[in-house]
């Protein structure tokens, strides 16, 4: 078994890495390029919130695809799904890199970069449920915190890779040179990276639990409609704070460190050290579930996420490399307390064979409200107010929408996941 369950979470850690490059990849090419080479003709504040609304557009088809990937991995099983989700998140992403800019075709540009965003999002709403389902359902029960955290580790990895590669090429390259052609590096390498995800993930086994389910006569959605609309709303309530807060620590912040005039690679090497921590001490949180709960570690994350965004922006604003580095980690620690624990916590909700229609959309619906529309409104409210004081309020309450979701959750530490709840 140990044997078994180490290649699924490498498998399943891999490929999600993978996606979430191609995923962050785009929300830092919205800040730092794709204002200026496909909405070129705005200003650069309002440059930036079109970008921002391109990349917004992601998060909208995400529940689409968690609903068609669920239905299907809820009926033919979560790995043929995962699949497909890496491929076609690979096939998107290389085309953007190939993508001719506003200066060539004009207003094709913009749509052509929105289309393909759609289909990024479309993948990944599919992707994460079947690779945090995967792993839950091949562990066990007393360390299935620790190991289902590491495809969330997957997370962090990718804005890692991505940051990485962009803060290289923003070293070695002139402003011109990279605006040029530097920033479709990044994205033609995904297609290298998504042959090596997919040569990993077919070489893995289907889930145990799945395979000795019963089978439903009803479809997914139904069930979950049926027998867990409390738990659907629990995990649109739990991600709140933890998916607004993820995306201004490792998205916005760049917007608002070039709009303080904080050079370029600074904010993306301190994002950088942040996202390694975050990335090492996930599956820490996750083990810690396994002992005191899911529950007292997402509340605390929540609690200190709130406060901790009061203190974020001045130290960001300070322009000083320790400040921002120390303020993007604390705040992805706190983060981490909330993700860590979130993919066991999600999969203990649910009956297996509506277990991945529920998690992708009880996940997905809380992205297009919370990550989505989350630099877009701190974008809207820098714009307004000329302060992130309305920032930090806008997140400290969908902190408190979290502990207030999660506070109601009952506890599912060490849960049978073959279980028929709903029976």
């Amino acid at each position: 078994m140990a044997t078994s369950i180490k290649k699924i979470v490498g498998a399943s850690l891999i490929g999600t890495t993978i996606e979430w490059y191609d995923f962050f990849l785009y929300g830092s090419a919205a800040a730092l390029v794709f204002n200026k080479l496909f909405f070129p003709e705005s200003d650069p504040l309002t440059g930036t919130l079109l970008a921002f609304l391109t990349y917004a557009v992601g998060f909208v088809a995400r529940p689409l695809g968690g609903l068609v990937f669920g239905h299907f991995g809820d009926r033919v099983g979560r790995k043929t799904l995962l699949v497909v989700s890496l491929l076609l998140m690979g096939a998107a992403t290389f085309l953007i890199g190939c993508l001719p800019t506003h200066a060539a075709i004009g207003a094709a540009a913009p749509l052509l970069l929105t289309v393909l965003r759609l289909v990024q999002g479309f993948a990944l709403g599919g992707e994460w449920g079947g690779a945090v389902l995967i792993v839950s359902e091949h562990g066990d029960s007393a360390r299935r915190g620790f190991w289902a955290s590491w495809p969330q580790a997957g997370a962090p990895g990718g804005n890692l890779l991505a940051t990485g590669v962009l803060a290289v090429l923003a070293a070695v390259q002139s402003e011109s040179a990279f605006l040029s052609w530097g920033w479709r590096v990044p994205f033609l390498l995904s297609g290298v990276l998504v042959l090596i995800g997919l040569w990993i993930r077919l070489s893995i086994s289907e889930s145990p639990v799945f395979q000795q389910a019963p089978k439903e006569e009803a479809a997914p959605i139904v069930t979950v409609l049926r027998h867990h609309r409390r738990d659907v709303l629990t995990a649109i309530g739990a991600r709140l704070a933890e998916n607004i807060s993820f995306y201004l620590l490792t998205v916005f912040v760049i917007t608002y460190a070039k709009a303080e005039k904080i050079d370029n690679s600074t904010v993306l090497n301190a994002v950088l050290i942040a996202s390694a921590i975050h990335f090492l001490t996930i599956p820490v949180w996750g083990a810690l579930s396994d002992r005191v709960g899911r529950r007292p570690i997402y509340l605390a994350g929540a609690a200190g996420i709130g406060v901790w965004i009061f203190a974020f922006f001045p130290l960001v604003g300070t322009g000083n490399f320790l400040a921002i580095t120390l303020a993007v980690t604390v705040g992805l620690l706190f983060h981490g307390m909330m993700y860590g624990p979130q993919a066991a916590f999600f999969a203990e909700l649910f009956a297996t064979r509506s277990r991945y229609t529920g998690v992708s959309i009880g996940a997905q619906l809380s992205a297009i409200v919370a990550g989505a529309l989350a630099p877009v409104i701190a974008v809207a409210l820098l714009r307004e107010y000329n302060s992130t004081v309305p920032i930090s309020i806008y997140l400290g309450i969908a902190a408190l929408l979290t502990l207030f979701a999660v506070y109601k959750a009952r506890e599912t530490q060490g849960r049978d996941l073959a279980e028929r709840i709903h029976a």
